[in-house]
């Protein structure tokens, strides 16, 4: 019967230490054999004479565990000679094994593993009969273990870590989880593969490399099989992909990469239940950081109402690390128009770009007021600048995700303690305002608004226009039939308070270029720039100017 389970099956060791033997059964001897194929399987207890047996050649040797103070008949070395001696595929210990045995095993090539503790022997042999005999049952037997063991792994609440480190251990291949952007959440890396990890990881990070089925979140609980095959950049290296799904949602990816013809049965047994238990660990992780979330919007919503003492500010800001002590600026976001996406999603895009950026920022949706507000640490060398920086990222993240959606962004002034924040939030919300008013995306800092703010105060639009016109029309005309750059002259010239050099340096032209240009300017607009009055004049059209075109 055993030659012809060996011929049919061909059931090699490997399979029998995934399929069959207890999870977390170890390789102690012989890692490069598991390859030998398995013709049946044999229990010896300590108390027996090997010489009193007969086995066939590929039989697994069962080696019981010692169960009284007496002298055994059979150690742990001799039963590891005896499977070198009759050709047996391995041996599987009860007990840790011996230096002298693993010496032995490793010299004559005998693949040994040991058991975890409390392992019962006449069930170990069950199982591997059962895979000898029905290997699709055991393979159905085996996927309820796994499951079980990984969700257990969740519920004792020892990390996503260990959830991870325990597929790999499962597989003898790599494992990663990645959330629903793709970034990695952990990895379990094998040694063959180290070499050539991190173009792995860099292929991974890409949602056009995903298998086709996968990309869209929100239809991945609906595709027929939920773990794919997918070819790596790696020659020989493939991947099991699988998503996690809560609420019918995708909220990452599990992956088992290994060479293309080493993955099998049990590496798809763990890849999809391996993503049903990440899906738990995902879920119990969600659950603690919306409960963190409404705890610091509560307390981040007193602190703006001034019900929070700045040595009170600081002990909670510990809590969720964080420096409350530095002096911060108020960023305020909201949708425009009437078909934009969730606050929800808004702030999500806020809380990513802040985190690739690795900004030193607290972020919380506030769904009542209908905008997401952000206090971001103000840089002592340049706190406008840097807010800015991280508007404008946050605005082009959103352009990229919803080239349809507008969204309205205002800051306001660096507030040097928590007891000013209320007043950077009120100066942020004022150019929100005015930014909604604009219809325009790009972030407005309060401390640029006052002449916005009076020209918006003037409601004869035709006047303005005709101001505007009447100031810079000459200089416009001249732009468009000379292909001209006077007017963004004047515009750097005021933007640098003046300053020639800054000005030729921000317009990367030679000083003489500029000066040439300035003179051009007084001439075709017939003016004299360095009257104060002609000065303000153009200044102001050119706001003028800016704000009728983003009106």
């Amino acid at each position: 019967m055993g030659d012809l389970i060996e011929e049919t099956n061909r059931v090699t060791v490997e399979e029998v230490r995934k399929l069959a033997l207890p999870l977390g059964t170890r390789v102690v001897a012989g890692d490069g054999m598991l390859n030998r194929p398995v013709s049946w399987t044999t229990i010896i207890y300590p108390e027996e004479n090997t010489s009193s047996k007969a086995l066939q050649r590929g039989e697994m040797i069962l080696f019981a565990p010692q169960e009284n103070n007496g002298t055994p008949l059979t150690t742990d070395l001799d039963v590891v000679r005896w499977a070198s001696d009759t050709q047996a595929s391995a041996v599987v210990l009860s007990d840790p094994a011996s230096p002298t045995a693993i010496a032995e095993a490793n010299a004559y090539g005998v693949p040994v593993m040991t058991l975890p503790s409390g392992s019962r022997i006449r069930l170990v042999e069950k199982a591997i009969v059962s895979l000898l005999v029905d290997r699709k049952g055991q393979i159905e037997r085996r996927g309820t273990q796994i499951y079980r063991q990984l969700t257990q792994i969740s519920s004792r609440n020892e990390g996503m870590p260990e959830l991870i480190g325990a597929m790999a251990r499962l597989t003898n291949k790599a494992v990663i989880i990645q959330d629903k952007r793709l970034q990695v959440v952990y990895t379990a890396v094998q040694p063959q593969f180290v070499a050539f990890w991190d173009e792995i990881e860099t292929f991974m990070r890409k949602l056009d490399n995903l298998p086709v089925d996968l990309q869209d979140r929100h239809r991945v609980s609906e595709i027929d099989n939920p773990v794919l095959m997918q070819a790596l950049p790696t020659p020989g290296v493939a991947r099991l992909v699988a998503p996690v799904i809560t609420k019918d949602v995708g909220r990452g990816y599990l992956s088992i990469i290994g060479w293309d013809s080493d993955l099998d049965d049990i590496d798809l047994l763990v890849a999809e239940h391996g993503a049903a238990a990440c899906a738990l660990e995902m879920a119990k992780a969600k659950a603690i950081s919306d409960t963190e979330k409404r705890l610091r919007g509560t307390f981040l919503d007193r602190l703006l109402n001034g019900d929070v003492s700045p040595q009170e500010a600081v002990r909670q800001g510990e809590r969720f690390e964080h420096d409350m002590s530095q002096a911060h600026m108020a960023i305020v976001l909201t949708w425009q128009g009437e078909k934009a996406p969730s606050l929800r999603r808004l702030e999500t895009i806020v809380n990513s770009v802040t985190q690739t950026q690795r900004a030193s920022a607290l972020v919380w949706q506030r769904e009542r007021e209908n905008e997401v507000l952000v206090f971001q640490t103000a840089d002592p060398k340049d706190s406008v600048g840097t807010a800015m920086k991280l508007a404008k990222s946050i605005g082009s993240e959103i352009a990229r995700q919803f080239p349809n959606a507008r969204v309205a962004i205002g800051i306001g002034q660096p507030a040097r303690d928590v007891t000013v924040w209320r007043t950077s939030y009120r100066d942020a919300v004022q150019a929100l305002d005015l930014a909604v008013r604009l219809q325009t995306d790009t972030p407005l800092y309060i401390g640029d608004l006052g002449v916005y703010q009076l020209i918006l105060s003037l409601s004869d639009r035709e006047k303005l226009a005709t101001f505007c016109d009447r100031t810079l029309g000459s200089l416009l005309e001249y732009d468009m039939r000379q292909h001209a750059d006077l007017i963004k002259t004047l515009e750097a010239f005021f933007a640098c308070h003046g300053n020639l050099s800054q000005t030729a340096e921000m317009l990367i032209v030679h000083r003489n270029t500029l000066l040439y240009r300035m003179n051009r300017i007084n001439e075709i607009a017939q003016i004299d720039l360095n009257r104060p009055e002609t000065r303000l004049a153009l200044h102001l059209a050119l706001t003028i100017r800016r704000l009728l075109s983003l009106n």
